[in-house]
């Protein structure tokens, strides 16, 4: 057991090395984007156009020889776009399913907030469920099923809020930010005349990758830290300056981010390092600041900051 977990490290720095050729000077959201694939979740980007969302989401399937599909979510999208649709064959004599979007391992989901709410109800089920329902059959996604949202900031033009039960699904999220002018001449440089994605090499594939999930989902974790975990999660409940707190299903997401990162570093079991590491990531987008705290300045990452160095740590 000990081999195929470092033989697992070894595959994963190896990816996020080769991701990092194409996404330059972006290794720690590289890293929070593979931990969340290893957990089980899916991750939501936020961003201004043209800083790679798109780029990161079609290396990452190159890397890892997984099937990719891109959705234009736009006010016109459908939910049987995403789900498939059944059309009747004349020449058979019978109604067959057509695939729609979700039937590949890494779906991205461009510009989510555009959409209509239907047609993000689809993807939420097929995020949840791992499958598709058209005409009250369900059709099984592949395995893995890895969805990476994007969307715009709340302001630009023909843009919605995602409601917070649809923002509770994904297990993080994350912003790639403009890059440093050393790090943006290097981008340009590179690509004169070449896609950077016919230079990445694969480094795994879909039976690899299921092993590896499986493997950090068997790490193991102390009841002191399934304490600690809520602890944390329970703060952001009584918090004055916070109306909404995170759900139990932080307290989950959290457990198993955990997971992918003491895996990620070559332990077989987690630490409260591994939980304070991933719980504002995970839970920032979980929590909804009340309106006085906005008008003060203050972040919800400066929230969740102080509630771990108030929370006592466990000793393991």
């Amino acid at each position: 057991m000990e081999n195929t977990r470092t033989a697992g490290r070894e595959k994963l720095i190896a990816m996020i090395n080769e991701i990092e050729k194409v996404i330059v000077g972006k290794r720690e959201q590289i890293v929070l984007l593979v931990t969340a694939l290893l957990s089980g979740g899916h991750v939501l980007i936020e961003d201004v156009p043209g800083t790679g969302k798109t780029t990161l989401a079609a290396t990452l399937a190159a890397v890892c020889g997984l099937s990719f599909k891109r959705a234009q979510f736009t006010p016109d999208v459908m939910a049987s776009d995403i789900t498939g649709f059944n059309m009747y064959n004349r020449q058979k004599e019978r109604f067959e399913f057509i695939e729609g979007l979700a039937m590949c391992n890494i779906m991205l989901a461009d510009e989510i907030n555009r959409a209509s709410p239907k047609t993000q109800s689809a993807l939420l089920e097929a995020m949840e469920e791992g499958n598709v329902t058209v005409d009250g059959k369900s059709y099984p996604l592949p395995d893995p099923f890895f969805v990476i949202a994007t969307q715009n900031p709340t302001g630009f033009v023909g843009t919605y809020p995602l409601p917070e039960a649809q923002l509770d699904r994904f297990s993080v999220r994350l912003s790639l930010g403009y890059p440093q002018p050393s790090e943006e001449v290097r981008i340009i440089s590179e690509r004169r005349g070449k896609n950077p994605l016919e230079d990445v090499r694969k480094v795994t594939d879909a039976d690899e990758l299921k092993t590896m999930i499986k493997e950090v989902s068997e790490l193991y974790i102390d009841d002191r830290i399934y304490e600690y975990v809520v602890n944390l999660v329970s703060q952001t409940r009584t918090s004055e300056d916070l109306l909404l707190g995170a759900s139990p299903r932080a307290s989950l997401i959290i457990s198993r981010m955990a997971q992918a990162t003491a895996y990620m570093i070559g332990r077989s079991y987690v630490v409260p390092e591994d939980i304070a590491g991933v719980f504002i990531p995970v839970v920032s987008h979980r929590i909804q600041l009340k309106r006085e705290t906005k008008l003060s300045g203050v972040t919800a990452e400066k929230i969740l900051f102080d509630i771990i160095k108030k929370t006592a740590v466990p000793l393991i």
